[in-house]
């Protein structure tokens, strides 16, 4: 069971208590990526513009739930040197300077190549706050549950339009922190918002049903506020990376290419 002082728990205990709430943002960007001096930067100015959590990804070169955007990113993160300690030393620094809870996403290999009780600890020391490995099934999970556990940091699993509902079940037993429910099948990637929530409304309503351990929060394809109201109606939140890489690739390396980036974040929270 999450901590009830993991920075995660807190996000969402906090959203229950308010009469109105706002549903919660959540952004993924990739490590290292446009550059290495840039990720903490980044990650400040998005919570200042209304990010609730942040995903921080873990480059590897074999990327196979992630569609060309996030391929690129992560490609180009490998190139400029990002390592999984220059990873937990972003973190620290981060945590330095904000509460913003953190959740390290990526694939199981570099973990294991690692050594998952020292990247537990790392992760730990360095104000890591949940994990998401999509290429770690629950039958599998056992690979980094001790070392995990260990350390006290919650891992957060998938759901998709194909699990089916005896799976859910079980998964939402196993998840903490949150379920992550993936809208479309099929890789990471913006999609055109009208074609994700035509199926999703679907997917969302047997996600509630099955799903009532934990909160939820939706991702892929979400590109804009629009989306996100539409896809995140009925769930805690949402997820976004494809779309926020996307921005950071049209501006960088230009001057003022963050506040362009910053921009797109107020928006996608706040519609203006």
């Amino acid at each position: 069971m999450i901590a009830t002082t993991n920075r995660i728990y807190q996000i969402f205990k906090q959203q229950r208590e308010k009469k109105n709430p706002e549903k919660l943002m959540n952004l993924f960007i990739t490590a290292g990526y446009p550059d290495l001096d840039s990720t903490v930067d980044l990650v400040l100015g998005m919570e200042e513009n209304g990010a609730d959590m942040v995903e921080i990804g873990m480059p590897f070169s074999d990327p196979l739930a992630d569609g060309p955007t996030i391929q690129f990113s992560s490609e180009t993160a490998i190139d400029n040197g990002i390592t999984l300690e220059k990873i937990f030393g972003m973190c620290r620094q981060i945590r330095e300077k904000s509460g913003i809870p953190i959740v390290l996403m990526g694939y199981v290999n570099p973990v294991l190549h690692y050594g998952a009780e020292k990247f537990m600890k790392k992760a730990s020391e360095a104000g890591v706050d949940g994990l998401i490995l999509p290429d770690l099934p629950i039958e599998e999970s056992y690979l980094i549950e001790e070392a995990r556990k260990a350390y006290n940091i919650p891992q957060i699993y998938l759901v998709a339009p194909n699990t089916s509902d005896e799976r859910m079940k079980t998964i939402d037993k196993k998840s903490e922190g949150f379920v992550y429910c993936v809208s479309v099948t099929g890789v990471t990637g913006a999609r055109e918002g009208d074609e994700v929530a035509r199926s999703v409304n679907r997917f969302i309503d047997r996600v509630n049903e099955n799903i009532t351990e934990n909160p939820k929060m939706v991702g892929f394809g979400i590109k804009s506020h629009r989306d996100a109201k539409l896809i995140a109606e009925k769930v805690e939140g949402f997820i976004v990376g494809s779309a926020l890489i996307d921005t950071i690739r049209e501006h960088y390396p230009r001057d003022g290419w963050k506040e362009k980036v910053f921009e797109f974040v107020h928006e996608l929270k706040y519609g203006n």
